[in-house]
């Protein structure tokens, strides 16, 4: 009897350090070109014990990973059956009990739209050592496909918006935002292009200049430029879906001229299609 309770509590020992010594990482992966990560997360990734990862990921990021790495998607599908966020938390429990590092790999920042911190704030509660190495969100990834954010006496700021609250609605942020000087940028909108016009042209904002951005730095990358009351035609005339982004506002019609991909603009600066 008292070598079986040495025994459990050896185990528990066990567990518990472990878990004291696991750190989890959330890592960005950025917006998809694997070369667009920071170059602590590629250091990371090739210590990684465990890798979480999620469907935007980069799977050439994976490859960083030494043989012994447990890879482990956890990708939600968007609008489509996906694991549970509480399904992940429980794996950051389980695999946190091996000891090691931890890896949580999301597409684009951990913090923006990712859910990256309630992960963190579930590991922290378990006494599990947490950092944040951020990513380039799909948003930067705006300058490859030649609209910037901001640019003086233009735009004054950024919007960022959810395009799909937690109950499925969009989000009452927007009827703010439209009426900015600011960029708004819209994230899981592309379910919502026709509610989005249609507010915009409510609102008398309906020529406001838009882009649809999706595959934002890979080369397979596609950019849909016109106006924001028309925003259902730009995406079914190139058959745009997700994962994209959308962007409203002035900067999108500063300077269409250079329409090449990420990849001909850094290996073919002279092309232009």
């Amino acid at each position: 009897m008292a070598f079986f309770a040495y025994f459990v509590l050896h185990i528990l020992y066990t567990i518990i350090w472990n878990m004291c010594e696991t750190e989890l990482f959330l890592i960005g992966a950025g917006p998809g070109d694997p070369e667009l990560i920071t170059v602590k997360a590629w250091r990371i990734l090739q210590q990684a014990t465990v890798i979480l990862y999620d469907h935007l990921a980069n799977p050439a990021l994976l490859d960083l990973a030494p043989p012994h790495c447990e890879k482990i998607p956890v990708g939600k599908q968007p609008y489509g059956p996906a694991i549970t966020q509480e399904q992940i938390h429980e794996l950051i429990r389980e695999k946190a009990k091996k000891g090691g590092k931890l890896v949580r790999l999301k597409g684009g920042d951990p913090f923006i739209f990712g859910r990256g911190f309630e992960e963190a704030l579930f590991a922290r509660e378990l006494g599990i050592k947490v950092s944040y190495i951020p990513g380039i969100s799909s948003m930067q990834a705006a300058g490859l496909t030649n609209i910037p954010l901001t640019h003086r006496a233009v735009s004054e700021g950024i919007w960022i918006v959810t395009g799909t609250k937690k109950d499925g609605a969009l989000s009452n942020d927007l009827k703010l935002a439209l009426k900015s000087k600011a960029t708004v940028v819209i994230y899981m909108g592309m379910n919502k292009l026709e509610e989005i016009a249609r507010l915009y042209r409510q609102e008398g904002y309906g020529k406001m200049p838009a882009a649809i951005i999706q595959h934002a730095s890979l080369p397979h990358q596609q950019v849909a430029i016109g106006i924001a009351g028309q925003l259902p035609e730009l995406a079914q005339r190139q058959n745009l879906s997700h994962p994209a982004i959308i962007l409203i506002g002035e900067v999108v019609g500063l300077n269409r001229a250079d329409t090449r991909s990420p990849t001909e603009r850094i290996n073919q600066p002279a092309a232009v299609i």
